[in-house]
């Protein structure tokens, strides 16, 4: 029963990064605009998130664990939705091709991450690590609930990071579905010439859609920069991210574009990430079980491709520049 409590706790806390860079993903696609730059915007969002509570832990001395869990979180969010502004204008205002500027983002934020890192990691003495207190905040469950048998363990032993990921998961689908914003933003997605003669004015949706979609994908690099379940701690590690932007994009396809299923997809990749360290089968070498995501992911995506559904399809105008004057 521990094993299988563990394994559960681990594959929660593997699926958070990955589900913030997909429901970020999908914010973002829903306006049209296909972004591969989610590597990219994870990198900028983990390393401005550790220089953010690093640094206000230099200037106070003794830091207040929530004021640092903000901080991180703002930091993280501004400089992801700056590489997502960067996007914006190259894809929006100048219609520069989405997928070139997309991989250039991720070229771009990958460049960002490592190179102010280690320029942190120099002006401290070798690396740069946040303290105790600040660590705890970024990994802390619920006090009291989770020292609750069983149940405690299996919902409360989280970071609040988990629970704001499936906040985000919640307000976005029901954004997405019940709101007139939200409907407007899809037709955006699907139409933008009809969305235009509707009144909607499809440049500031695909704006702001691209660029809070981008915030919450750095979500989860500061997730994975700050949590010591993904092997860091609050520790700049040299390309840290390593593929979870481009799982990220994928899990937005399998899923459909839904949020909710962008949950499960993201807890199902998170599982086969972390079976290594609890369920082994002995004549496997354990380097196999490193591409297990991968094979998934691959698997998945082959399925999509032949089971033709219109629920299945990603929105009309998907990576398609708008032309109003063509209208």
């Amino acid at each position: 029963m521990d094993t299988l409590l563990n394994f559960i706790v681990a594959a929660v806390l593997a699926a958070t990064p990955l589900l913030f860079g997909a429901l970020g993903e999908i914010i973002t696609e829903k306006s049209g605009n296909l972004n591969l730059g989610v590597e990219g915007m994870m990198f900028m969002g983990g390393v401005a998130g550790l220089a953010g509570t690093y640094y206000y832990e230099k200037a106070v001395g003794e830091p207040n664990a929530v004021v640092s869990m903000i901080i991180g979180v703002v930091c993280a969010f501004l400089c992801a939705m700056f590489g997502a502004f960067i996007y914006s204008f190259l894809t929006i205002t100048l219609r520069a091709n989405q997928n070139v500027t997309g991989l250039a983002l991720t070229t771009f934020g990958t460049g960002f991450g490592n190179f102010f890192g280690e320029i942190m990691g120099n002006a401290a003495g070798g690396y740069v690590s946040v303290g105790t207190v600040i660590k705890a905040a970024f990994d802390e469950g619920i006090p009291v609930l989770k020292d609750i048998p069983v149940i405690g363990k299996l919902l409360f032993d989280y970071n609040f990071m988990v629970y704001l990921a499936l906040g985000l998961t919640i307000i976005l689908a029901y954004f997405l579905s019940k709101t007139k914003t939200g409907l407007n933003l899809r037709a955006v997605g699907e139409s933008p010439a009809t969305a235009d003669a509707a009144g909607i004015n499809v440049t500031l949706y695909k704006y702001l859609a691209t660029c809070i979609g981008g915030g919450i994908s750095g979500l989860g690099g500061l997730y994975i920069v700050m949590n010591s379940a993904n092997g860091t701690g609050g520790v700049w590690v040299h390309n840290s991210i390593s593929g979870y932007g481009w799982l990220a994009v994928a899990i937005v396809i399998f899923a459909t574009w839904s949020p909710v299923k962008a949950l499960i997809c993201s807890l199902v990749i998170g599982s086969l990430s972390v079976i290594p360290y609890y369920y082994q089968i002995p004549f496997i070498h354990s380097a196999i079980y490193e591409i297990f995501p991968y094979i998934a992911t691959v698997a998945v995506l082959i399925i999509m491709i032949f089971r033709k559904k219109k629920s299945n399809l990603p929105p009309a105008s998907l990576g398609l520049a708008y032309f109003r004057e063509e209208r």
